[in-house]
């Protein structure tokens, strides 16, 4: 059976699905083009919907001829339907489209998920087993440590997004550099090690009622927003993703350090935001926190 198999750079388990399919015996298949043309394709096909969308369609169109296609489930904020269900989405909005499924990115659920896998690609209930067993290890999130805080001379941000779409150079690639040119330092959001940010998600009101990218926002926001290293906060989000802007912009009102909402888009080099926020940080304290007000202020007003 030829599999496609959409290994986006935002998976927080990157390897399991590719090493598992090549232990069930199926052919993997991967996009023959660069990313620029899977996103290019993308967006000729649905002009009118978030980057992360456009590239995971534009990558689907360059498999080529496939049985089935998986595609590695995102973290949803609340609404997001795009991140919910996506393979569902994807088949009623493009006709022709091979079959689609969702896997999971999280521990919890790789084993399920891959069984049922497994049987549609295999149909040998031992292979299955002895495939599984054989990834196991390949299903925990790494041990990672925390990024450096502070690099000499420059202020510290925090960058807080979607991993669909901070994780993808082809999307992202170029807020680094810019905040690069402004003399500030990043520490990202998907960079962060995922059990450290989970572990702090469970501080937010309800956990247990919260969505996935909620949650995750949130704990990266708790993590850092008490480092006294962090001297402001960048939210990203996806250009035409309303969801992702509620999300942030709730998560933002719990701040009293500077921020900005920046809205991203794929091929975007421009960022007249962080100027305003290298300003900011810039400024005497007393006048630095009297500038976060009107940014809490505006963003209260379109929540």
């Amino acid at each position: 059976m030829r599999v496609g198999l959409l290994e986006s750079r935002a998976a927080r388990l990157p390897t399991y699905w590719s090493a598992y399919l090549k232990e069930l015996g199926a052919e993997v298949v991967t996009p023959t083009l660069d990313e620029a043309e899977c996103l290019a394709l993308g967006r000729e096909s649905l002009p009118g919907e978030p980057p992360q969308v456009q590239l995971v369609l534009g990558r689907i169109l360059a498999l080529g001829r496939v049985d089935l296609v998986l595609l590695p489930q995102w973290a949803a904020v609340s609404g997001d339907a795009w991140s919910e269900a996506l393979p569902e989405l994807l088949a009623r909005r493009i006709s022709g489209l091979p079959a689609l499924l969702g896997v999971p990115d999280s521990p919890d659920l790789m084993e399920g998920a891959a069984a049922e896998v497994g049987m549609r690609v295999s149909q040998s209930a031992g292979r299955v087993r002895l495939a599984i067993e054989k990834v196991r290890p390949l299903g925990s999130y790494a041990r990672a440590e925390m990024p450096p805080l502070s690099r000499a001379s420059r202020e510290t941000v925090a960058v807080l997004g979607p991993r669909a779409l901070l994780a993808e150079d082809v999307l992202a690639g170029a807020l680094r550099p810019a905040l690069d040119e402004l003399g500030l330092y990043p520490v990202f959001s998907h960079e962060l090690a995922v059990l450290d940010v989970l572990n702090r998600a469970g501080r937010i009101e309800q956990p247990e009622r919260a969505a996935p990218g909620d949650l995750e926002l949130f704990g990266a926001l708790s993590l850092l927003s008490g480092k006294a290293a962090v001297r402001g906060f960048v939210f990203v989000v996806p250009a035409r993703d309303g969801s992702a802007a509620a999300a942030a912009r709730k998560v933002a009102a719990r701040l009293h350090k500077p921020f900005v909402l920046l809205t991203v888009d794929a091929g975007q080099t421009e960022f007249p935001e962080l100027d305003t926020l290298r300003e900011t940080l810039s400024a005497p304290a007393g006048a630095r926190a009297r500038s976060a007000a009107p940014q809490d202020a505006a963003a209260e007003g379109e929540a």
